[in-house]
């Protein structure tokens, strides 16, 4: 729903900054350095966000580490943050781990820091730095039980270089959101001494039956990320080859890492399991869905509803729910506007929905109560928190809306941004059917990934 009253967010407002993958990348040595103990050779000219690409080995040296490093400075070139390259471990001081947003690990191995290096790093990720490791970061540091966790898993064998299938399980991510739900490429494919899912957001994983050589019994996550003692972490398991970081997606997910590691760009980093699908991009998942009122939903070929014309809803008919957690990734063009509906009587007429039901807006521009995060013309989101969460048009958000009894609390992005309780005799989220609405002609708002994990029917304690 829309207001006439505007008001314009600084965050939806933002400019959208991830624009073209460059070209391949080209041969260039990783820098060494002895000045002082900074170690770095320094990618001068941005005035935004710096990373620090650590290359040093005492195992096995990955041939493609020039490459790995190359990409790196081409991508901060082209996407605005500064990029420099050591293999000092001396870099590793708090004074000069300050500089940096953060430290990515391309592909080091083994005992590469020491004592006091190893606590100024713990220091820096406490104190909100980022850890971007690439494929072979988790054969390193295996008697360093902080930064086995910072990882979120340690190497343990792989089979040789060949193709497998990745399936994209997180699509709203910036490392993954641009890929479809299945990605075949060739790498050198790592095992790992345990799974990251129940500690990390496991934002890939591999298909086992696609490949010679998986131990990991069909759950195989290869990319993931998670918030981890006061800092942010991410983790890609490709990048062994050379040929990788010539390869436009492979560059994609790699820059969309970095930039939710220095803070360019947020998502859920929670960990996620327990969830069904209600729309998994198919249309077969769509049978259980009806569309109330005018205008309609499209479905593209890479799993993406978008709506068109209204005033409207598409409305899950198949049940109604009524302590559960809803997540769904949805994305705004511009000035936009669109809503989750919960909590209304089946009907098919979306005006019910409105009368009967909460609307969880999606709104740029509006007043406080009527944008997005907002139970709509209810209660405002923290807007603060809001703005600090939300992407800007043109990148995939992330809702949780939770419901347990009459409470309704909204996350973007993993970050809660209200927290409101029904108190109106007439109006129950104990019970009730979920929708998206169509709002109209010029409103278009694309969903995709709608997701349910159902919970014990009971309230919630307030402030929990």
């Amino acid at each position: 729903m829309r207001a006439t009253a505007r008001v314009l967010t600084s965050a939806a407002a933002a400019a959208l900054l991830l624009g073209g993958v460059p070209g391949p990348a080209a041969s260039v040595p990783a820098a060494t350095g002895g000045n002082g103990g900074q170690g770095a050779v320094s990618d001068k000219g941005h005035d935004g966000k710096r990373v620090l690409v650590f290359s040093k080995t005492a195992g096995f040296r990955h041939d493609s580490i020039p490459e790995g490093v190359a990409a790196v400075r081409e991508l901060g070139a082209v996407h605005g943050f500064g990029v420099d390259a050591t293999e000092d471990a001396g870099a590793f001081t708090a004074r000069n781990l300050a500089r940096y947003d953060a430290v990515v690990f391309m592909s080091t191995t083994g005992d590469v820091l020491d004592d006091a290096q190893q606590r100024a790093f713990e220091r820096y990720i406490g104190r909100g730095g980022a850890y971007v490791g690439v494929h072979a970061a988790a054969d390193t540091e295996y008697d360093w039980a902080f930064y086995g966790g910072l990882a979120g898993a340690y190497f343990q064998s792989h089979p040789a270089i060949q193709p497998a299938t990745v399936r994209v399980e997180d699509r709203s991510h910036p490392a993954t959101s641009g890929l479809d739900p299945v990605w075949n490429r060739t790498d050198e494919w790592y095992n790992y001494r345990s799974d990251p899912r129940d500690r990390a957001r496991v934002l890939a994983s591999l298909d086992e039956s696609s490949y010679s050589g998986g131990t990991m019994n069909g759950d195989h996550p290869i990319a993931w990320c998670q918030h981890y003692r006061g800092g942010r972490a991410f983790y890609t398991g490709g990048g062994h080859t050379e040929e990788s970081y010539a390869d436009p997606a492979f560059r994609q997910h790699l820059l969309g890492g970095i930039r939710w590691a220095v803070g360019e760009a947020q998502a859920d980093c929670r960990p996620e399991n327990g969830y069904r699908p209600l729309f998994d991009g198919t249309a077969e998942s769509l049978a259980a869905w009806k569309q109330a009122g005018p205008g309609t939903f499209t479905r593209s070929d890479d799993g993406t509803l978008t709506s068109s014309g209204g005033m409207g809803m598409l409305w899950y008919a198949a049940s109604g729910f009524g302590s559960y957690s809803l997540k769904l990734d949805w994305r705004m063009a511009g000035d936009d506007n669109s809503g989750v509906f919960v909590g209304f009587p089946a009907s098919d007429d979306p005006w019910s929905a409105v009368d009967n039901g909460y609307e969880i807006q999606i709104d740029a521009t509006d007043a406080p109560d009527r944008t997005t995060g907002s139970v709509y013309s209810f209660q405002s989101a923290d807007t603060v928190r809001r703005d600090r969460a939300l992407n800007p048009p043109g990148e995939w958000n992330t809702y949780e809306i939770r419901v347990e009894g009459e409470r309704l609390r909204v996350f973007l992005n993993g970050v809660k941004i209200n927290d409101f309780t029904n108190t109106d005799p007439a109006r129950s989220l104990r019970d009730g059917h979920l929708g998206i609405q169509n709002h109209g002609a010029d409103d278009q708002v694309s969903f995709r990934n709608i997701r349910i994990r159902e919970l014990p029917a009971r309230s919630a304690a307030p402030g929990r």
